[in-house]
């Protein structure tokens, strides 16, 4: 085979990765940017707001990893995230002597005569359902985390291809038309 037709062929396919990187970077790039602001738009409205530093329901000792989102407004994945299992979840662990919402329905539904039990099986249904859709919120936020760093490594790769694609035009442009591989 001749050089400059191996070359040829090699730059072209430089090229056109070149181009299919910068796409997926960018379809990445919207995906990030989709996720995010859904994630933030649709926590906003729901106006959940972390209690506030020094609060009697808020201490350090019993919250200690969520003292760093005292008073603000719910709007991140990550922020759902630990409103979900350090907020929701410890206050959940208390309601039935840390049984889950099926453990405690199974109950209820053997007896249904008890309003105790009853209670417990909707403030349990309630707060795991909260506590899922925040879990939720921030399993879409961390895919849109994913595509952020993902649309970051197609536009340095894409670099990376371009660099190497005009190294092999300007290699084409030096190798003889009677050059063998």
């Amino acid at each position: 085979m001749r050089r400059k037709t191996f070359d040829t062929i090699l730059t072209a396919v430089g090229a056109a990765m070149t181009v299919v990187l910068v796409v997926a970077g960018f379809l990445l790039w919207w995906g990030y940017s989709f996720a995010n602001s859904n994630v933030h738009d649709q926590l906003a409205q729901q106006k959940i707001f972390f209690p506030a530093k020094g609060s009697p329901s808020f201490s350090a000792s019993e919250y200690p990893t969520l003292q760093k989102y005292a008073g603000e407004q719910l709007t991140t994945g990550q922020q759902a995230q630990a409103y979900a299992n350090h907020f929701i979840g410890h206050h959940l662990e208390g309601v039935a002597n840390g049984k889950t919402y099926s453990q405690v329905s199974e109950e209820a539904r053997a007896n249904p005569n008890d309003q105790k039990l009853q209670g417990e099986v909707d403030t349990l249904f309630r707060g795991e359902t909260l506590r899922g859709l925040l879990l939720n919120a921030y399993a879409f936020w961390k895919i849109g985390q994913i595509a952020m760093w993902a649309a970051l490594a197609a536009w340095i790769s894409a670099g990376v291809m371009l660099i190497l694609t005009a190294l092999g035009v300007w290699h084409l442009r030096r190798v003889t038309p009677e050059a063998e591989i």
